[in-house]
Formats: structure tokens, sequence, C-alpha cells
């Protein structure tokens, strides 16, 4: 009998935790096989993309004219569909998975539309079959949380373009809200504020660097930090470099915090007596990059009253999380089929 050759990559699997800050790619079998930016930097005279990942984060702000990087994903939502698609193909491609089975993390607060979007990107970009999953109930289960079960449980991730809040119970989201607020909130705000009080113009990256290594969330975390920053005077035009102490930039991320933390007590607010009991017990979990914020578990403890645990990894919790859902892919196949043959069919107008 002739044996029949698969094609590379035919069989597996992929979890892609497709944010808009980094692409986190698992592979089953394998666990994490690829971290990188969400960055692509194109020829505008030619569209012919130069580098992807963490390659063209670096040239953010320092390419010639004819080369422009750029984040295709605001807020997790595809801005840029071609080349989300390209940067799809290249990640895919880096993780041996052309002609796999792919499980895409997404908001839970976008639109029929937007997720039609990013299935088409995954397929255009060579996945032979493409799944959705919410990135609170991928949050969820990468943390350990028992989803599965009766018992209620809550998640905060806070990403770079969302924060997702949810309360999951049963394997599935008992009360979820999703706000376009995240880490790269914090940064605009910090520039902002430097723009405004200091009268220094810096960039989103250095203003996330500073973020990085002194902001604190909570005022007796760490307040007497500073760090020197450089950009261009606004008054003299020329370059000067600042020191900045960390209860400036407090001041600074203090408006997106208050907006994430009336979200989660939305969620409190909105979460049936049943499930209330569970959460007042086992607590928030933090995932994503926001959970690397210092103070920012003391904040939504103080503000909440409840215990607040951050995931082991955050960054990886959501990807790892998709990871495990990719064993439940059947699944994800017939509750899609079934859902599809739900709809009404539109009558014919003539």
């Amino acid at each position: 009998m002739a044996r029949v050759r698969l094609r590379r990559g035919f069989g597996q699997r992929l979890a892609v935790d497709l944010g808009t800050a980094n692409t986190v790619v698992f592979r089953r079998g394998e666990g994490i096989v690829l971290f990188e930016p969400s960055v692509v930097a194109i020829d505008e005279r030619s569209g012919v993309v130069q580098a992807v990942g963490e390659q063209a984060r670096r040239m953010i702000g320092r390419t010639p004219a004819s080369i422009r990087a750029t984040r295709p994903l605001r807020h997790g939502v595809i801005a840029d569909f071609e080349m989300t698609e390209q940067m799809l193909r290249y990640f895919i491609g880096r993780s041996g998975g052309a002609a796999a089975e792919v499980i895409v993390c997404v908001p839970s607060g976008i639109t029929q539309v937007e997720r039609n979007a990013v299935v088409e990107a995954a397929l255009a970009a060579g996945a032979r079959r493409a799944y959705l999953i919410d990135e609170p109930l991928a949050g969820a289960i990468g943390a350990g949380l028992p989803v599965g079960e009766a018992v209620g449980s809550m998640v905060v991730d806070v990403g770079g373009g969302t924060s997702e809040i949810a309360v999951t119970a049963l394997g599935g989201m008992a009360v979820v809200h999703s706000i376009r607020v995240g880490g790269y909130e914090l940064d605009e705000a910090i520039a902002r504020y430097l723009q405004q009080h200091e009268q220094l113009l810096v960039g989103l990256e250095q203003a996330e660097a500073l973020k990085l290594e002194i902001a604190t969330a909570w005022a007796g975390e760490s307040a007497s930090d500073a760090a020197e920053i450089a950009g261009r005077d606004l008054v003299t035009g020329l370059l000067r470099r600042r020191a900045v102490t960390a209860v400036s930039v407090g001041r600074a991320i203090e408006a997106p915090l208050r907006r994430i933390v009336a979200s989660v007590r939305d969620v409190l607010e909105r979460t049936p007596p049943e499930l209330s009991s569970d959460v007042s017990a086992g607590g928030i979990m933090l995932v994503g990059g926001g959970a690397l914020l210092r103070g920012f578990a003391q904040l939504l403890r103080h503000e909440t009253g409840l215990p607040v645990s951050i995931a082991e990894q955050p960054l990886l919790t959501v990807a790892r999380g998709a990871g495990k859902a990719l064993e439940e892919i059947e699944t994800l196949a017939r509750s899609r089929t079934q859902a599809a043959a739900a709809k009404p069919r539109r009558r014919r107008a003539w």
C-alpha cells in the first residue's frame, strides 16, 4: 500500500493569543513556541513586508520615510486586515503550523463582524480550520480556575488594548464585561502627562519603558522611585533629560486605572448571589500584562475587599488556556455547526 505523505503542519493544532501588544503561540504537545510583538514593518513603495515581530518593533519611530512599522491590531480588533494576515502567516509558519487547526483568542466584547474578520485572517494566513475562544475564558482555564465546575470564579485580564472581566461557571462566562482600556492607554496617559506638566514630548515606546520601570498603581508601593527620560522640550525645541518620579507616573495612569476598577465593580454588582459567594471565597485572578503593574493587585484588593492573586507568568496564561482548549476542538466545531444550523433561513423576496 502506498504511503500517504502529509503536508508539513497537517494535523497540527495551534492556539494563538492574538494580542494588541504581543502574539503568543501554543502548539499542542510542546507548549509555548512563539512570543513576539504584534508589529509589522512594510515598505510602502513596494508593499513588501520588511520585518515582523521583535525585529519590526525595533523599527517603530526609527524607519526611513518609505518604511512603516505598525501594529495591525487596535484594542484587540483588526485595524489592518492585510497586515494582520501577513503577520499571522509569519507567526503560524514560524510555529510549523501551516495547514493546522487553529484556535484564536479574541476579546469578549467584539462584534460578530470583527470575529468573522479574525477567522478570515487566520484562514488566509494558512490555517486549515479556525475557531475562536474568548480571552477571559481562556485566561481562567490557563490560570487553573475550576471553569468546568458549578463554582463561580472571577478573572481580570488586562492586556495591551483591552481589559476583560468575567465570572465563569459550568464551562462558560456567567457575567462578562470588556472595555477598550489597557496597557497602551496607560502609555498614552504617561506621554500626555509629561507633555502637559513637564512640557516634554516623548514617544509611546519611552512612555512604556517608564511605566515598566517605576509605575505603580498603589501610592505606597515604591513611591520614592524615580527614573530619567529623554524627550524634546516643547518650549526650547531642544532635547532634554528629565527625572520623573513614581508619584508623577502614578498620577498619570490614575484615570485609566479607575475605569478598569469601575468595570470590575460593575461585574461584581451584576454577578448572581449564588456565584457571588464563590467569588467572595475564591477572590480575583489577575492575568495579562497588566497584572505585572506594581501595586495593581493591592489597588483591586482595596477597592473590592476581595483577595487578589496573580497568575504564574500572566503574559502566557491566555495562550496556555487556549492550548488546553485544543483538546476540546471537536466540541467547538460541533457548537459552531449547531449555531449555523440554528440561524433562520432568509426568505427569497421573489
